[in-house]
């Protein structure tokens, strides 16, 4: 738990790796304390990308109010930033009528940027990230993730080859200051802390955690995940967009360009899952914030945690 400036509001946040249950934690523990909300994953703020995003469906959020959710189009950018003011005004809105917000999703950056403010970087450097996007368009994030990784590799840890966004706007504040961006996180401390919270992690082991993301793309795609994104194509959200180079949306765009065969196709959505997913783990696990626990076998105990933390 975590004191704050912000008297009376308080908060949980439910982390965890992809597929860990995050969704179904944040929702048992919502009907049972009073509770509403606050998604913190960056793809389900995309309007049209539900199934490659395991979005909560419409009846789940009809049980529990979901709030940033389908709120921007795949070609629109959707910041930390942006998340933090929109995020903001929705848990003040939520406590003002005397219910409980819970935050819930497995973008790291977006939980930090919230709790903890954001650190001031130097603004976009237009002409250099023109010119990382050739290299990128050439030879794809691989070559600019090692270059990153010899000026910031705090960074560049936790950085798919994929995340081309980050990794340009990495190295374009390490141009601009000679220092990286990781620094100015640290320096910064992430201190500007406005509410009360509880970080509740839930704890899997590796072959668990593994065989959870394997069903979870098999149901994928058993549940359509082939047309969602042919529909996204057939609409103009083409493959540049950072939203449809996430994982199974590139993987999905490669088979549909005639790149990848469909076993091809799922094996790539199932690996990079599994890697992102130990991303996820790496990150959290250095969060000394963070209360683990099992789940679901302990929600009993999980709820009288977070009810004494409201108390």
């Amino acid at each position: 738990m975590n004191s704050s400036r912000k008297d009376g509001i308080r908060l949980v946040v439910v982390q965890g790796p992809t597929a860990s249950g995050k969704t179904d934690l944040a929702i048992r523990l919502a009907e049972a304390i009073g509770g509403e909300i606050v998604n913190a994953d960056s793809m389900q703020v995309y309007r049209g990308m539900d199934i490659g995003t395991a979005k909560p469906s419409p009846d789940l959020q009809q049980r529990v109010p979901h709030h940033l959710v389908d709120i921007v189009t795949p070609d629109q950018n959707f910041s930390a930033g942006d998340f933090r003011r929109a995020a903001v005004k929705i848990i003040e809105d939520i406590h003002s009528r005397g219910l409980k917000p819970i935050i819930v999703g497995g973008t790291g950056l977006y939980i930090r940027a919230l709790l903890k403010g954001l650190a001031e970087v130097p603004p976009a450097d237009t002409e250099y990230r023109d010119q990382l996007q050739i290299i990128l368009e050439q030879g794809g994030g691989k070559g600019l993730l090692a270059e990153l990784a010899q000026v910031d590799p705090l960074t560049a840890a936790v950085l798919h080859p994929n995340d081309h966004v980050r990794i340009v706007r990495a190295l374009e504040v390490f141009r601009q200051t000679g220092s990286p961006i990781s620094k100015f996180r640290q320096d910064h401390g992430f201190k500007s802390e406005e509410y009360r919270y509880l970080k509740i992690g839930i704890r899997l082991d590796r072959e668990e955690l593994y065989d959870r993301i394997n069903h979870r793309v098999e149901k994928m795609i058993c549940d359509g995940l082939e047309n969602e994104v042919r529909g996204l194509i057939n609409a103009g959200y083409g493959r540049e967009l950072k939203s449809m180079n996430s994982i199974g949306y590139r993987e999905m765009c490669a088979y549909i360009a005639g790149e990848a065969s469909p076993d091809e196709a799922v094996d790539l959505i199932k690996r990079n899952t599994r890697r992102y997913g130990k991303r996820q783990e790496t990150w959290l696990k250095g969060d000394a914030e963070i209360s683990w626990v099992e789940y679901p076998k302990s929600f009993a105990t999980i709820k009288n945690h977070v009810n004494a933390f409201f108390d």
